[in-house]
């Protein structure tokens, strides 16, 4: 079809990546990569593509691929990664409430439309578009997708972990705009880890000490690998720790083991993993991705119990390779108060919404208005009790 406003734009529904060169997908998607790596790597067609590969989205998942793209002349100038959705997992930003209350009212929630990167809740862009039609791509992703809805009666619309930027320009075409939060620990210039323990109050920085202390007196070793340096008996570890941890937090893990075999020969240069080894054997492993200037946490697991050994793989090694390679900041995933003592400080992250039910959708509004007012006040008494000093004539030791 064609976009009544602009006649040359053609839109195409693309249910599989496999459909549209990389090289397209990717002049959209990260156009920055050409000198470097992407912002993130989670919107490249290659990370996209191995979701789909795998088998973790697609039939039987309840993510189905219905990517959103815009062409002009046979070239591709904007596209968004967009799921029908069946459910309302592995999204980070939740509506069960929201669908509760409109199947109660006598209304069908799903399937609903969702711009998301799948499992991972990371901001990003999720309008991407080629740096020559920015703000006109954009704004024709919006209004296609918000015709999708109505053209195929879907419930709603979701776009999730989106940055600042585009919830202005999805607020000015009438979508709802949703605060959360997230904890993130953000680079101050320090020289090493022992320059981030400086800027904190003394007795946060002793807890810290004694906490990677007992962590490291585990009986064994830690590893980086990535790159080249990831192996087969890497990824069998760790599919082995991601299952326990998968198992108990969300009944069944998102991601299929062959997602893994996809990341091995797919996305090894965008991925950190940090590995413990004890008499031989992997026991715990907690899984990265590298952007351009922010270490993503995503995923970790063990086989043996060790005290703190969690904390040190997931947040204080973060800590130390960002440090060392010069990135601004790391995004830890989802919630998570207890970050909040090991230097990762409360920060917005933000989602839009289009609800297709104009009553519903006033409600979700008034809902949405009052769920930012308390979101505000929250952030700003966790940030007051962060473990950083206050005054620079705080003791220093």
């Amino acid at each position: 079809m064609t976009n009544a406003n602009q006649p040359d734009i053609e839109i195409r529904i693309i249910e599989s990546l496999a459909e549209v060169p990389a090289g397209a997908w990717d002049a959209c998607a990260c156009p920055e990569a050409r000198d470097g790596r992407p912002l993130d790597p989670f919107t490249t067609h290659r990370f996209l593509l191995a979701l789909e590969r795998s088998g973790s989205v697609g039939p039987g998942t309840g993510w189905h691929p219905r990517h959103l793209t815009l062409w002009l002349g046979g070239d591709l100038i904007a596209c968004a990664p967009l799921y029908a959705k069946t459910h309302s997992q592995g999204e980070y930003i939740f509506d069960f409430g929201w669908a509760d209350a409109y199947q109660r009212a006598g209304g069908s929630y799903y399937p609903k439309l969702q711009i998301a990167v799948p499992f991972t809740p990371a901001t990003g862009r999720r309008f991407l578009v080629r740096p020559d039609h920015a703000e006109a791509g954009r704004a024709a992703l919006i209004a296609a997708a918000v015709q999708l809805v109505d053209d195929n009666a879907f419930s709603s619309l979701h776009v999730t972990y989106c940055t600042a930027e585009e919830v202005t320009a999805g607020a000015a075409q009438g979508l709802l705009a949703r605060q959360s939060q997230q904890y993130h620990w953000l680079n101050a210039g320090y020289g090493d880890f022992d320059g981030f323990l400086s800027a904190l109050s003394s007795r946060k920085r002793k807890a810290i000490r004694r906490e990677r202390a007992q962590a490291q007196g585990f009986g064994g070793t830690i590893h980086h690998f990535t790159g080249d340096d990831l192996r087969a008996e890497h990824w069998d570890a760790f599919w082995r720790f991601y299952q326990d941890t998968g198992a108990r937090k969300w009944g069944r893990p998102y991601l299929t083991r062959a997602f893994f075999d996809e990341a091995q020969a797919a996305l090894r240069d965008d991925i950190l993993l940090v590995m413990a080894r004890r008499d031989g054997e992997w026991i715990a492993g907690a899984l990265n991705f590298i952007g351009r200037d922010t270490l993503y946490g995503r995923y970790w697991g063990c086989t043996e119990y060790h005290p703190a050994l969690h904390f040190e793989l997931c947040y204080y090694q973060a800590i130390e390779y960002a440090i060392l390679t010069g990135l601004t900041r790391v995004e830890a995933g989802a919630q998570g108060e207890h970050k909040i003592a090991r230097g990762y400080l409360p920060v917005h992250t933000h989602s839009l919404h289009w609800i297709r039910d104009p009553a519903f959708s006033a409600a979700v509004a008034r809902y949405l208005e009052a769920e930012k007012e308390a979101i505000d006040e929250e952030i700003e008494i966790l940030t007051d009790f962060g473990p950083f000093r206050k005054t620079m004539g705080e003791e220093r030791q």
